[in-house]
């Protein structure tokens, strides 16, 4: 089991934090809340304001769930729209989340739940309401998730304000051959990724490393494994750090899936294991006698693993929420074309790697793209159902999966993994029809934009030869 959070440099309490406000050290409290994309939206707060009642959190306007990238509102939700003039959600403070922020001056954040004015009651198409459901399932049945992301981002010289200007072509690569794991190359990157390391671990973000990756320019961060829930906040905490460090260094970051045609996408393989929570003891409900291709594992694995893999067509919205994120699936490219497991084999959707307590399961699937709270609910959802319902995993692959016949394959579009999404039973019966018709919605409308849209490939192609 990690370490008690509130152990970590960053993290503060209630008094902490007026102690901290009391000597000038912080002025600002950050409110912030995950929606549908996955990035934090909120306000910023002066602090000894939110000292004076911080149990009532702040308001925001409830069109967060319903609006496209560009915060344009989108007509078509039942949960916020013109008819029911887009009133107000309240945003209320999880202190258990309350840290400093080391890389923002005299700021400190907490990540707030949405609930419905005036009752309170959680916001149920919201990310981290849709988490908290599958989990309060999840304690039912006596058991506790751990959980590990580890996202992969390009970084460029170019600031994110010279990239809009330019149209994010001609970026300034930080690297300019492979250097996955390679150190020369990776030293030449220390300002950014040193600070990011730096950073997060003092603003209660414990990090393990940082890494050259595969493709030019392309790193990977990861951070220490924790339950579920704080593991997806940690999520979205890296993401913004990455991003607003680089950008105060004149730098850019993106989590784009597959921001190059001609570069590996950008991953986040997600590591989950399951442990027995009896009596407020954990013990991990993944290891056991029986053998699995060499596995020394329980039935609880195999039925979880079995849920994960079976579910993975009808919730695949859950780890590849954008049309890009489709562009990621290429054979060859380290990124999983087919739905298949094997024991430590990086061309698997599924690979399983650790033994005893380390036993775990990691989805190659999402990219670093993915909204962490849905994905780790889709996770829970189906492995649950795997072992309500005994499903068996199919027999491990040894070997390239890439050059398999007989494997199921991911779906290859956002579309197609919208329509399965909004004909599941399980993403029904575990989520709620609200939610399916909201994320089935807010998924199509993302499709819609892209058919829409004229691309630079569509002009160099046919501008002049058609």
């Amino acid at each position: 089991m990690p370490p008690d959070h509130k152990k970590f440099p960053g993290i503060l309490t209630v008094d902490e934090l007026r102690a901290a406000v009391d000597e000038g050290s912080i002025d600002t409290v950050i409110l912030a809340s995950p929606d549908p994309y996955g990035k934090l939206v909120g306000k910023r707060l002066d602090a000894a304001f939110f000292l004076t009642d911080v149990a009532r959190g702040t308001h925001a306007c409830d069109y967060l769930y319903s609006v496209d990238m560009e915060m344009e509102p989108v007509p078509g939700y039942d949960f916020s729209n013109w008819e029911l003039g887009y009133g107000d959600v309240h945003l209320a403070p999880d202190l258990a989340t309350l840290r400093k922020l080391s890389w923002l001056d005299r700021t400190a954040l907490v990540i707030c739940d949405a609930q419905l004015e005036p009752s309170h009651a959680p916001v149920s198409v919201a990310p981290r309401s849709i988490l908290r459901r599958q989990l309060e399932r999840l304690h039912a049945q006596g058991f506790e998730a751990m959980a590990g992301s580890e996202l992969e981002y390009f970084l460029f010289r170019t600031s994110y304000l010279d990239a809009a200007r330019d149209g994010y072509r001609n970026l300034t690569q930080v690297g300019w051959y492979r250097e996955d794991y390679h150190l020369l190359q990776g030293s030449r990157t220390e300002d950014l990724n040193g600070a990011f390391r730096r950073h997060l671990a003092a603003s209660g973000v414990p990090v393990e490393s940082t890494k050259g990756e595969f493709g030019r320019s392309q790193h990977e961060l990861n951070i220490r494994y924790a339950p579920v829930l704080d593991m997806a906040d940690r999520h979205l905490l890296v993401k913004q750090a990455v991003k607003e460090i680089s950008d105060r260094l004149g730098c850019s970051a993106t989590f784009m899936a597959k921001p190059d045609a001609i570069e590996a996408g950008s991953s986040c393989h997600i590591h989950v294991s399951l442990w027995n929570s009896a009596d407020g003891e954990l013990s991990g409900a993944f290891p056991g006698e029986g053998d699995l291709s060499g596995i020394a594992c329980s039935d609880l694995f195999r039925w979880f693993l079995g849920g994960w893999m079976h579910y993975v067509p009808e919730l695949m919205v859950c780890f590849a929420p954008t049309v890009n994120s489709y562009k990621r699936f290429q054979a060859g490219s380290w990124a999983p074309t087919a739905i298949a497991w094997s024991p430590d084999n990086r061309t698997a959707g599924f690979r399983v790697v650790g033994a005893g307590p380390s036993l775990r399961i990691e989805c190659r699937i999402p990219g670093a793209d993915v909204n962490p709270y849905l994905a780790y609910a889709a996770v829970i959802a189906s492995g649950l159902t795997g072992i309500e319902q005994r499903i068996e995993p199919p027999p491990a692959f040894i070997g390239d999966v890439y050059a398999a016949s007989g494997e199921q394959l991911l779906p290859r579009t956002l579309e197609e993994a919208v329509s399965n999404f909004k004909t599941s039973d399980l993403a029904r019966d575990a989520f709620g029809q609200d939610v399916v018709s909201h994320y089935a919605h807010f998924f199509s409308t993302e499709a819609e934009a892209y058919r829409q849209a004229v691309t630079d490939w569509e002009r160099n192609r046919y501008f002049e030869r058609i």
